[in-house]
């Protein structure tokens, strides 16, 4: 065990081993109850529909989704991590989640529907223990292979919540809370670069694209899209800007780094806020004021474009936030 795993138990072999393997053991082994171990006692888990406090709520929502899809799984795709002296360890895990909707719940009468999508969550540890979470998943991906139109669940959600005085208030950054990690990341070069990528995106340099990915860069995005080469992530990304030209974008975490047997990589943790005031992938511009919660994953390589050589460009990219948030947000502000 490397000496930033002090304070963790010997069963586990590193960081990534233990991020992994408690996920499993929640999930699909069923010990929700090991949360009275694994997370602190006020624990904030964050996410684009708001934030719970505390590993009892977390336990509560945990069983409540195990209880609608029973055969839920949670694969591993990567954790990003750094260690800082102060704060600890923190992963940025991405997973491939998969299940059947069997049961009723918060997505309705039950289906058995199977969907597949994407999740990134930001957890800070120490000593065995999870005390700080940023959490996206992909919800518009899995309303979409439920069936279902994100806008109009959403809609449906806000009545059944009571209205849009009275539903629960999707992710905003004042009702946020200090859980006590407060690291910016780290200094990776890799990091560093795929900060400098996104940012221009942000600033509405699109040529960034064929610049900075390979051209069959395979994408995972929002709304459980699979898309293959600067085409599909040029809708991505520049589908997200037009529809907030003006919000302000920041940058909130940013990790890189190289080993594990895997290509260098970088995990990022973003905001936009600001008005709905252009046409994109929300549609018709409402100027509803919108906080929209990122996170997104790159991995390296040295292919060459067709252009010319690159010394380095992105071949894998996973970038998500959350639809159902985002169109909570403009409903709640535009509908009654």
């Amino acid at each position: 065990m490397s000496d930033s795993m002090e304070g963790f138990s010997q069963r586990w072999k590193d960081f990534p081993d233990y991020i992994i393997g408690i996920t499993r053991e929640i999930w699909e082994g069923r010990g929700v109850g090991t949360l009275n171990h694994y997370y602190s006692e006020d624990i904030p888990v964050r996410s684009p529909m708001g934030v719970q406090r505390g590993n009892v709520e977390v336990m509560a929502s945990t069983m409540a989704t195990i209880n609608e899809f029973p055969d839920r799984k949670l694969f591993a795709d990567d954790v990003i991590w750094s260690d800082d002296p102060q704060y600890g360890l923190l992963s940025s895990h991405r997973l491939i989640t998969t299940g059947t909707h069997l049961r009723d719940g918060s997505f309705g009468k039950a289906t058995g529907k199977r969907f597949t999508v994407r999740v990134i969550a930001d957890c800070a540890a120490k000593n065995d223990t999870i005390y700080d979470e940023w959490l996206i998943r992909d919800y518009g991906g899995i309303v979409r292979q439920l069936g279902m139109d994100p806008r109009e669940y959403t809609a449906a959600l806000i009545e059944r919540e009571g209205g849009a005085e009275n539903c629960a208030k999707p992710f905003t950054p004042d009702m946020d809370v200090d859980g006590g990690y407060r690291s910016r990341g780290n200094d990776n070069e890799w990091g560093a670069r795929y900060a400098d990528t996104v940012s221009r995106l942000m600033a509405n340099d699109f040529n960034v694209i064929n610049e900075h990915y390979d051209r069959a860069v395979i994408g995972e995005y929002a709304g459980g899209v699979s898309g293959l080469s600067w085409a599909a992530t040029d809708t991505f990304w520049l589908g997200l800007r037009s529809s907030f030209p003006n919000a302000e974008f920041q940058i909130h975490h940013q990790i890189g780094m190289d080993g594990d047997m895997l290509p260098p990589r970088a995990a990022l943790r973003w905001s936009l806020d600001g008005k709905h005031e252009g046409w994109g992938t929300f549609g018709h511009p409402t100027g509803a004021h919108v906080h929209v919660m990122g996170m997104c994953h790159a991995e390296y390589g040295p292919f060459v474009n067709e252009d010319g050589p690159r010394d380095a460009t992105i071949r894998r990219e996973c970038a998500l936030y959350d639809e159902v948030a985002i169109w909570k947000q403009i409903l709640m502000q535009t509908v009654g």
